[in-house]
């Protein structure tokens, strides 16, 4: 893993936004958050009922449920409820990973992916690495 240790040690630590404008950053956060939040109410889904009275469950719920109405007509009929959230986030994994990039000019697909898991990363690294 030489290359991931070269990789965030050349890493501006401190700025680390500078390869991107602010308004592309926010943008991409919040599809990443509603991304993960569809993630984690797909995963929750997986142990808990939709209508469970747990905290955290009600929360993916509320968060999400508008998001996923308005994939409602892009939903497929025949896909099980539960999938629904999952669905509904490979969207917004599409858009971040090759429209974004696409609509600001990059010739190079996923050149822009994910600023807001890299960094969340480089704060892993940073924490426990070497």
């Amino acid at each position: 893993m030489p290359a991931l240790s070269a990789f965030f040690r050349n890493r501006s630590v401190d700025n680390p936004f500078a390869a991107f404008p602010l308004s592309i950053l926010i943008l991409d956060y919040v599809l990443g958050m509603a991304m993960w939040t569809l993630i984690g109410r797909f995963g929750m889904n997986l142990f808990l009922p939709q209508d469970s009275k747990f905290f955290f469950m009600r929360a993916f719920v509320r968060m999400t449920d508008w998001i996923i109405r308005a994939f409602r007509p892009v939903t497929p009929s025949f896909l099980l409820e539960p999938l629904i959230p999952l669905y509904v986030a490979w969207f917004f994994y599409m858009f971040r990973f090759y429209l974004l990039p696409f609509l600001l000019g990059y010739s190079v697909m996923g050149m822009l992916s994910f600023p807001l898991e890299s960094e969340f990363a480089a704060g892993l690294y940073e924490l426990f690495g070497p």
